[in-house]
C-alpha cells in the first residue's frame, strides 16, 4: 500500500538590487602668489680731501715775512747786537786799561775796529722744510639697505565633489510555501 504524501514546495525570496556605484569629483586651483620687491639701495657719500699749505716760514725766509714776526726779529737782534756791542765796548777798554802792555796801544785797539755794525737779519731761516702740507680725508659714509622680497600665497583648498549612485532595492520574487496534498482515492 502506498502511502500518501504531503508535498511542499516552497519558493525561496528574491530580492533584487540594482546599485551604480557614486563618483567623486575633485578640483584643486592652482595657488595664486603675489610677489613683490623693493630694491636695494647703496649710499656713498663722501667728501673732498683737504689740502692745507702753510708757506709762512717760507715767505719770511724769502721776504721776512709778516711785518709783525718781522719786528719781532729785528728787535731781538737789535738787543742781540747791543749787548755784543757791549762785551767789544768793555773788552777794548780792558786792553786799554793795561796800555803798558805790548799791542794796546790806541792805535791797534780802536785802529783795528773799522767793521760797520751790522743791522739784524729780518729774515726767518732758510730750510727746505719751511713748507707745510698737510692732507686730511675722510672716510666715505656707506649706507647700504638690503632688499627685500615678500611673497604672498593664496592657497585655494581643494573642491570636492561626490554624486551618489543609485541604489534600488525590489522583490524580484516572494517567498511562498505551497503545501500540495496528496490526491485521495477513497475506495470503499
Amino acid at each position: 500500500m502506498i502511502q500518501p504524501m504531503l508535498q511542499i514546495r516552497q519558493t525561496p525570496a528574491l530580492l533584487g538590487i540594482d546599485a551604480d556605484p557614486g563618483a567623486y569629483s575633485i578640483a584643486q586651483p592652482k595657488a595664486e602668489f603675489s610677489v613683490t620687491t623693493t630694491p636695494g639701495e647703496l649710499t656713498v657719500q663722501s667728501t673732498r680731501p683737504e689740502l692745507t699749505i702753510d708757506q709762512s716760514r717760507a715767505w719770511e725766509a724769502y721776504n721776512g715775512g709778516k711785518m709783525l714776526d718781522m719786528n719781532k726779529r729785528i728787535y731781538s737782534g737789535i738787543q742781540q747786537l747791543y749787548l755784543q756791542g757791549i762785551a767789544r765796548k768793555v773788552e777794548q777798554g780792558n786792553r786799554m786799561a793795561e796800555f803798558f802792555r805790548p799791542g794796546n796801544t790806541i792805535a791797534e785797539v780802536y785802529g783795528t775796529d773799522t767793521e760797520p755794525n751790522s743791522f739784524p737779519e729780518i729774515r726767518g731761516p732758510a730750510s727746505y722744510d719751511n713748507v707745510d702740507i698737510h692732507i686730511e680725508t675722510r672716510a666715505p659714509q656707506i649706507d647700504y639697505r638690503a632688499a627685500k622680497v615678500d611673497i604672498q600665497v593664496e592657497i585655494h583648498n581643494p573642491e570636492i565633489e561626490y554624486t551618489r549612485g543609485k541604489l534600488n532595492i525590489y522583490m524580484q520574487q516572494y517567498a511562498s510555501i505551497q503545501f500540495i496534498p496528496p490526491e485521495l482515492n477513497v475506495q470503499l
